[in-house]
């Protein structure tokens, strides 16, 4: 294309973003979605927007390394620079073949997001991003980068510029601007700097050298040593402030050999393998914690089902709660707070709403209970993906040095969701059976996004992925370290790769880095996350074992389950007997307590040995039988009712048994009739002490029957799982999207539209102003020649537009116009136009 063919340069952002089409557009708004929130009016406008500051931060914390690094690398070049400036900062004397091939895709991500326009001539970065990214002695450069030599002479005077200038060799001039330009000139020319340099004193150059990577200031006294007067004389070395000198920025890229940074990153880490296994026994493995992730879910919601812990006064449990949990679930503190904010964004879990408020479980797990296995555990795990509540800060310190408590405020992270699928999406390119190395994720992720981890105790990122390593280990999504194929098909992802630490090569031959190819994982919709899940669940189900109906009794009061139990046979063992060891095999154990629970929730003794003789692989042991006959003997032979309470019995003689008994002098009690006592204390209170005492009395109702027990379960009411936090406005969809993009360009259309001479252009959005009278003439005589106007409307929203109209009928205070911009018929009430003008004759 010859130079007169070719389009002009835009000569500002918007004119960069009026030249792209509807793709290119919609690709920016999809990665820059806080840009039409709300829509803006024109392309003014959404330069405008993509140049604030809160929006261009947002934008540069997404970028990966060697794209942030192409964007600091602008910040230091002039100001525009061409791309060879670019390529000789970025890549170095050397032209490192892997900067030079990765440059032009950084370059496009760039230009893309609206951080960089105009052409590979004139690359400019959004001024917002430079302000951000150039160095200063407030904010250093991560480049290591100091001023230019303008920059840094500004203040100083023109004399001793001068003499800065004769002392490097060069002839002196007639003003400061010249000179400076000069010098500049010198530092620039590596031919005249090696030579300049192959002079100096070989400590000089040692103070160079300390200061080249940067930072690149230093301190100097008041008399310099003559190592750093040479430099000093030279301008090798420029005065900031008093004490203060800096190394400018022409002289460090010609002893960097021209490289902006120490080590550009084009090609992102690999994701190193630890160990490899073979996929089956990562499957079984990964079956086997996700059965384990069944059971303490289970146990946490069992110990919570007559209500859990306390609310604090500022939301969440207490420290003394969580460590009560963790010991009831045989797991540390940090699992059982994953354990309790699993099932919190499950909904299982919630706050009762109560005046003295409690947790417990909703009344949504009773039907979780009641699902297949694969099911229960396919609800854990989507509730997990895309849950923002992060488990790990638990025990942590928020901004106002409060620590952080489990189900407490200030656990969401609007990051957790992309790094949780960030990390298993790398997982899921790794050949089957394959676990990473644990510190290669967080690497990974730490130069995708770099930004957010700038200090390590900021890596946020880097710790997130640690803990989605864990957690995914717990859950049974992994089987040790390695994606298990349940795991694979809950993220929607296809067959694992068969070579290769990655689905596909990031070596320098690589034209694009991994995560910027169109992925193969993403995040899913609703309606695509409920479809993985359930293709999980059936690869998940055959792994599971299948619940037995059956236990081995054994002589010394134990019963072994060798396997998961059916759960009426579990939760009337749970009754009858304690569990005393879990595992591969949970023993429970028969205690007269237990015994005596079970008769207290209405079974006799005969449906107790019904019970065990039905349920048992080997016969009821003799002793067993002993146990509850003897505890069935002995129940109910006290009964206890409410007078303020009183006890009777039919044998006199143990009334006076008990009479008898010191222990029972804190009962109050005494003799109304050889068959009764009465007592002080109430009757929860006078049982507790009888059966401290070693008796095994029933309570009775007022009519004399026996009051039958049973477990009370506290639900609360009916409750929604927490929302996650959103990161930002969400990416819109292709509906909205379009939505935007016409009225973008329509408002576009408005505001560009040439006017007749006489009229202000639009300025910023700016709506043409005229009276009501004005307004109503101009619109009927369009009527009758046809012409086109330009208005601003304001709808009843109080949105303001302008739109570019060919009026048809004006009529009752209505105005019914072809609408250019919209392109289709409308009616306007012409109270709501706020003015009025007309086109140019040749306006498009």
């Amino acid at each position: 294309m010859s130079t007169e063919d070719r389009p002009p340069a835009p000569r500002s952002l918007a004119e960069a973003l009026r030249g792209r089409d509807d793709v290119s557009l919609g690709a920016l708004l999809r990665s820059r979605p806080d840009l039409i929130t709300p829509v803006p009016t024109d392309l003014t406008q959404l330069a405008t927007r993509a140049g604030t500051r809160a929006s261009v931060v947002r934008a540069l914390e997404r970028l990966d390394r060697f794209t942030l690094q192409t964007a600091q690398a602008l910040a230091v070049a002039a100001d525009p620079a061409t791309y060879d400036e670019l390529l000789g900062l970025m890549a170095g004397d050397d032209a490192d073949p892997a900067v030079a091939q990765a440059l032009p895709h950084a370059v496009g991500v760039l230009r893309e997001q609206a951080l960089v326009w105009g052409g590979d001539d004139r690359l400019r970065l959004v001024r917002t991003a430079r302000e951000l990214l150039a160095p200063s002695p407030q904010h250093p450069s991560p480049t290591g980068l100091g001023p230019t030599v303008q920059e840094a002479t500004a203040g100083m005077s023109p004399g001793r510029i001068q003499e800065i200038v004769t002392a490097a060799g060069l002839p002196s001039t007639h003003d400061s601007v010249s000179a400076v330009t000069s010098l500049t000139e010198l530092f620039s020319d590596r031919r005249r700097m090696a030579a300049l340099l192959a002079g100096a004193p070989a400590d000089s150059l040692d103070v160079l050298e300390r200061l080249v990577w940067g930072p690149p200031y230093g301190q100097v006294t008041a008399d310099p040593a003559p190592r750093l007067r040479w430099l000093l004389d030279r301008g090798l070395l420029l005065p900031t402030a008093p004490g203060t000198v800096v190394l400018p920025r022409e002289v460090a890229l010609h002893l960097r050999r021209g490289l902006a940074h120490r080590t550009p990153e084009p090609v992102p880490p690999p994701v190193e393998t630890a160990a490899v296994h073979r996929p089956q026994v990562v499957d079984s493995t990964a079956a086997g914690q996700a059965y384990t992730a069944l059971a303490t879910v289970e146990e946490l919601l069992k110990d919570w089902d007559e209500g859990g812990p306390a609310v604090l006064r500022a939301g969440g449990l207490s420290v003394r709660d969580l460590k009560r949990t963790a010991v009831a679930l045989d797991a540390s503190e940090p699992a059982a707070a994953f354990w309790v904010e699993l099932a919190y964004a499950a909904g299982l879990i919630a706050p009762d709403g109560e005046a003295d408020e409690r947790y417990a479980a909703t009344p949504a797990y009773d039907e979780w209970r009641e699902l297949p296995a694969a099911e229960r555990w396919s609800r854990l795990v989507t509730a997990w993906l895309p849950a923002t509540r992060t488990a790990g800060l638990v025990g942590g310190r928020d901004a106002k040095d409060r620590t952080l408590s489990a189900l407490g405020p200030g656990l969401d992270r609007s990051a957790a969701p992309e790094v949780r699928h960030r990390v298993l999406a790398l997982l899921a390119g790794l050949p089957e059976g394959t676990a990473p190395a644990a510190e290669s994720v967080p690497a990974r992720l730490r130069w995708e996004r770099p930004l957010r981890g700038a200090r390590p105790e900021d890596d946020l990122r880097g710790r997130l992925a640690e803990w989605v390593l864990s957690e995914a280990e717990l859950l049974g999504v992994t089987g040790r370290g390695a994606l298990s194929a349940h795991g694979r098909a809950l993220l929607g992802a296809p067959a694992a790769p068969a070579r290769g630490p990655e689905a596909e090569p990031s070596g320098p031959g690589d034209k694009l880095p991994v995560h910027h190819r169109p992925a193969h994982l993403t995040a899913l919709s609703p309606a695509e996350q409920a479809v993985a899940s359930a293709a999980a669940a059936r690869l998940l189900t055959p792994l599971l074992p299948e619940p037995l109906d059956h236990v081995l009794l054994q002589a010394d009061l134990t019963a072994v389950a060798p396997g998961p139990l059916r759960r009426p046979l579990a939760d009337m063992l749970g009754v009858l007997a304690d569990v005393e060891s879990k595992g591969g095999a949970t023993v429970y154990r028969f205690t007269p307590g237990s015994v005596r629970r079970a008769l207290d929730a209405g079974r006799s003794a005969s449906d107790l040995h019904a019970f065990l003789a039905e349920h048992s692989r080997t016969p009821v042991p003799q002793p067993l039988t002993y146990l509850i006959d003897d505890v069935a003997r002995r129940h109910g032979q006290l009964r206890v009712g409410a007078a303020s309470a009183y006890v009777r019995c039919d044998d006199d003689a143990v009334l006076g048994e008990i009479l008898a008994d010191k222990r029972a002098a804190a009962l109050g009690l005494r003799r109304l009739a050889p068959t009764v006592l009465a007592a002080q204390s109430d009757p929860a209170g006078l049982l507790e002490g009888l059966r401290a005492m070693g008796f095994a009395p029933a309570a009775e109702s007022a009519e004399g029957d026996v009051l039958i027990t049973r477990a009370h379960a506290h639900r609360t009411p009916p409750r929604t799982a927490p929302e996650p936090v959103p990161d930002g406005p969400p990416v819109p969809d292709d509906t909205l999207l379009a939505a935007a993009l016409r009225a973008i360009r329509a408002g576009d259309l408005a505001s560009t539209t040439p006017r007749k001479p006489g009229t202000a252009p639009a300025v910023n959005g700016e709506l043409p102003r005229t009276g009501s009278a004005e307004t109503l003439a101009t619109m009927q005589a369009a009527v009758l020649t046809g012409q086109t106007l330009w208005i601003g409307y304001v709808n009843a929203e109080g949105a303001a537009s302008q739109r570019v109209i060919a009026p048809i009928r004006v009529e009752g205070g209505f105005v019914t116009a072809y609408d250019h911009t919209a392109d289709e018929v409308r009616t306007y009430p012409l109270h709501r136009i706020t003015g009025v003008a007309e086109l140019a004759d040749d306006a498009g």
